[in-house]
C-alpha cells in the first residue's frame, strides 16, 4: 500500500487556534479598536476559511491566507462603518476645498499647505509607548470614514487607488480625508503629549 506524501498546500485547520489565533487577534486590534469586535473576526476568518478550503491553492503560507481572509473581514468593518458618513462628508467635502490644498494636475499638496515637519522624525521616537498610546486614543477620536482612510494608508499601507475603490471614495475625496484626518491626529498629538 502506497502511502502519498501530503501536499505542500495542503491545510492543518485543527491548528489553526493553536498556531495564528493570537497573531490574527493582534493584527485586528490594531486595525479595529474594539476588542470584541477583533474577537469576532478571527472566529469569523477560521469560519470562512474552512468554508473556503477548497480554494487554498498552496502559493502562499496558511498565515498569510488567514491574515488576507481577516484583512478582507476588516475591510468589510471599515466599509459598513464608514458608508454611514460617506454621503454625508463627502457631500460636504468639495471640489473648491480640494482644489485649496492640492494641485489638481498632480494631485499632490500645494506648497502652502504642505504638512510641517512635527519634530519626531528620530528614527526611535515612535518606539516611545507614550507616544503611541496618545497617537492610539487619538486615532480612535477620529471620524469612522477618516479612521478607516487613515489606517488602510498608513497602517496597512494600502495604495490610494485600493482605498478609493474600496471605501468608493474619489482620489480628490480622498486626499481631503486623508489630509483632515492627519490635521486633526496633529492637533491631538499636540494637545495630549507634546
Amino acid at each position: 500500500m502506497k502511502i502519498e506524501e501530503p501536499k505542500s498546500h495542503d491545510l492543518a485547520p485543527h491548528l489553526w487556534v493553536d498556531k495564528y489565533a493570537d497573531y490574527l487577534y493582534g493584527y485586528a486590534c490594531v486595525r479595529i479598536d474594539d476588542r470584541d469586535l477583533a474577537r469576532d473576526l478571527v472566529q469569523e476568518t477560521f469560519l470562512a476559511a474552512l468554508e473556503g478550503v477548497e480554494k487554498f491553492d498552496g502559493r502562499s503560507s496558511e498565515k498569510t491566507w488567514l491574515t488576507a481572509i481577516l484583512k478582507n473581514k476588516i475591510y468589510d468593518v471599515y466599509r459598513k462603518k464608514s458608508s454611514r458618513q460617506n454621503k454625508q462628508q463627502i457631500e460636504q467635502i468639495t471640489m473648491k476645498e480640494a482644489d485649496e490644498f492640492f494641485d489638481s494636475d498632480s494631485g499632490h499638496w500645494r506648497e502652502e499647505h504642505y504638512p510641517l515637519s512635527f519634530g519626531v522624525e528620530q528614527p526611535d521616537a515612535l518606539e516611545n509607548k507614550e507616544l503611541q498610546h496618545v497617537l492610539k486614543s487619538c486615532i480612535k477620536k477620529l471620524p469612522p470614514l477618516w479612521k478607516s482612510v487613515f489606517t488602510m494608508k498608513h497602517i496597512d499601507e494600502e495604495s490610494s487607488e485600493a482605498i478609493c475603490s474600496e471605501l468608493k471614495l474619489t482620489p480628490s475625496n480622498f486626499w481631503v480625508i486623508i489630509h483632515r484626518a492627519k490635521v486633526n491626529l496633529r492637533a491631538c498629538l499636540q494637545r495630549n503629549w507634546i
